[in-house]
């Protein structure tokens, strides 16, 4: 005979597993899903502990959450450069995870780390050629779509990327990983380090970029400025899905404000 007790856990696993099918559920048709995700950088220790996300085409999705909850692992994990050890990630249906980053660049993966984002000793026009050194006769097409979206650049493409600020250094990153036409580009803190001024152009340029049809997964910090521009949210925290809602249904959440954004939600 089952004891209260016994009878709890049974519900809550049964609740547990409820909530994890739908989860799934949601994702289905998606451009990136993401399931169940466990990945780390050291054998034995997980900072992903089962991640769920999906982001369908030309929506642009924010995830956000606490230093260390897992975000640019997250990221890093999509784009093959941190072990997976359970769980799946697919791309337009088709599973691709674990595989290198250059076969993802070439099935449509476009990335731009947080840091060391640019080749410093190249000028911004050898930076953008790196990114379709694999099929430079499409060089003159893609300069003109990233020209019409960073104009400064350019102008001035045969100046040295090491000589420019972090904000323009962000744009040349944010070029070069559009130049092979991804339907998807995964930014990690892309305002990280800059003014408040040049973190508003980053974000304007994201709502740039995602209005020609490119779908946008970007990790951020300024968690207020980002829910501001995303379509939908999620909330990681140790490893795992906290909240997910659009974005402004999380900037209203009385719980995110409280545990995530703070007096963030209110400036």
């Amino acid at each position: 005979m089952s004891t209260p007790l016994g009878k709890a856990k049974d519900e809550a696993v049964q609740a547990a597993s409820a909530a994890k099918e739908q989860r799934q559920r949601e994702g289905e048709g998606s451009l990136v899903r993401v399931v169940d995700l466990v990945a780390g950088y050291v054998p034995g220790v997980d900072i992903l502990n089962g991640c769920d996300l999906h982001c369908a085409e030309g929506e642009l999705v924010g995830i956000i959450g606490p230093n260390g909850a897992g975000k640019s692992t997250l990221l890093k994990s999509l784009f093959g450069l941190v072990d997976v050890r359970s769980g799946m990630v697919t791309l337009k249906g088709q599973d691709i995870t674990g595989k290198k980053a250059h076969e993802l660049v070439a099935q449509g993966v476009g990335f731009v780390p947080q840091t060391n984002n640019v080749f410093p000793r190249l000028s911004i026009e050898e930076n953008l050629q790196m990114g379709l050194f694999r099929d430079p006769k499409r060089y003159a097409e893609r300069f003109d779509y990233v020209a019409q979206l960073f104009p400064a650049l350019a102008a001035r493409r045969k100046q040295r990327a090491g000589s420019l600020s972090g904000g323009e250094r962000q744009m040349v990153a944010m070029g070069r990983a559009l130049m092979p036409g991804p339907s998807v580009l995964l930014l990690d803190e892309p305002s990280a380090g800059l003014s408040p001024a040049l973190q508003d152009e980053v974000f304007l340029r994201c709502r740039q970029i995602n209005a020609t049809g490119v779908s946008i997964i970007m990790v951020e910090q300024n968690a207020r400025r980002c829910l501001q521009i995303c379509d939908r949210g999620y909330v990681l925290d140790q490893g795992r899905n906290a909240y997910t809602a659009s974005g402004k249904d999380l900037m209203n959440d009385p719980k995110v404000i409280e545990l995530y954004l703070g007096t963030l939600a209110k400036a």
